[in-house]
């Protein structure tokens, strides 16, 4: 019985000319393989944690081939919202076309066998910078207007999901034996300084917290790790898909 993580899967098959293979070599055939490593790490016994960016689908009822592949795969899986999830609907909506394995955080939590699990999506926030990590390279896609409209309400926008953050942690048992909370941005910078996402978490006695986002990091780098909490430590954790080379991190 393990616990593993990979984020940003983008996955697209109930789309058209979504696929990941413009952005580089690195996500040719990404799908498959995911399900390689998947299938040779993962048990039905296991638990997954697939922090954001999920699907392209733009609808609900396009995301569900995903969904279904996903589900395909063993283990327990639990998701958040990721910035480019544009098919996440309201819960009510989502759970009626879910399939069994996969269950969802959004201002909830879920317990696991002892393991509680909460978060929130974050957004950017001037905080930190990881441009220094970064092998900027022109996007292809060119950003539409919904992205630039929450370009310029950004602040805003991370005000509300730390408070998505506090609500969701404050429903993590209390009884549960290991704390992990799931952020699709970073929580914290490269530097591990304080923040305000790391002072939640710290309050609410998070032990571990994944998160994605970061692509495109330079060859070498070498981000996050553990840093000492108010009373415990927590291990930060990145699981970018091509981070990892879609291979599941494993956390316990």
């Amino acid at each position: 019985m393990n616990i593993w993580a990979l984020g940003d899967l983008h996955l697209s098959f109930g789309v058209t000319n979504k696929s990941m293979d413009i952005f580089g070599p690195t996500w040719e055939n990404h799908a498959e393989k995911i399900k390689k490593h998947w299938l040779d790490l993962i048990s039905p016994e296991d638990l997954v944690l697939i922090p954001g960016d999920i699907s392209w689908a733009m609808k609900l009822e396009d995301a569900v081939p995903d969904l279904e592949w996903i589900h395909q795969l063993p283990g327990t899986k639990v998701m958040i919202k990721g910035n480019h999830d544009y098919w996440w609907s309201s819960l009510k909506k989502m759970i009626a076309v879910l399939p069994p394995s996969i269950h969802l955080i959004q201002n909830n939590a879920f317990l696991w066998k002892g393991v509680a699990i909460g978060g929130a999506r974050l957004w950017d926030t001037p905080e930190y910078n990881f441009s220094p990590y970064i092998d900027f390279r022109e996007n292809p896609k060119a950003k539409d207007k919904e992205e630039l409209i929450q370009e310029d309400l950004s602040e805003k926008i991370f005000e509300r999901e730390l408070q998505r953050l506090e609500l969701s942690l404050s429903a993590l048992d209390p009884s549960a034996t290991l704390r992990i909370a799931m952020t699709h941005y970073p929580p914290i910078g490269a530097d591990l300084a304080p923040s305000k996402a790391s002072r939640i978490l710290e309050a609410h006695q998070i032990d571990i917290c994944v998160f994605g986002h970061l692509h495109n990091l330079k060859e070498g780098s070498k981000l996050f790790g553990e840093k000492q909490g108010q009373t415990k430590p927590i291990r930060y954790v990145l699981t970018s898909g091509d981070y990892l080379q879609f291979i599941p991190i494993k956390l316990s």
